[in-house]
């Protein structure tokens, strides 16, 4: 089975979900540098989808520097993967700062905000 998951019932695009998975496998550590993805051909069939939505979620993955693609042989994880959590980081701050944002203006004081930060790091630390 592989890692790389879609719902086809998503109103998300079927090869953004593919790039996300691939993305988020990466990120977990499930793909490491260099290793093959499954091909075209072996993904559509296993997800019964079209190949050319396959081809185009991997052209885009290698467009963004993800992966990279040897002729013939298929297409791997690059292995500066350093990008991936990066931008990964930063969509996350971004995220928490909005709603750090809207929790202050719907009237959450800061204070209980930086104790629910004190909370977590503490809940992590165990």
């Amino acid at each position: 089975m592989s890692i790389i998951m879609v719902d086809v019932k998503s109103r998300i695009p079927i090869y953004e979900q593919i790039i996300a998975s691939v993305k988020d496998a990466v990120l977990s550590g499930l793909l490491s540098a260099d290793e093959a993805l499954p091909s075209v051909r072996a993904l559509a069939g296993e997800l019964a989808i079209n190949p050319n939505t396959i081809q185009k979620a991997y052209s885009e993955l290698e467009r963004q520097g993800i992966v990279y693609s040897v002729p013939g042989r298929g297409s791997f994880i690059s292995s500066d993967t350093a990008g991936i959590e990066k931008q990964h980081r930063s969509q996350l701050l971004n995220d928490l700062e909005a709603l750090i944002r809207e929790a202050v203006r719907s009237g959450i004081d800061p204070i209980d905000i930086k104790t629910l930060i004190s909370k977590i790091q503490e809940d992590d630390k165990r």
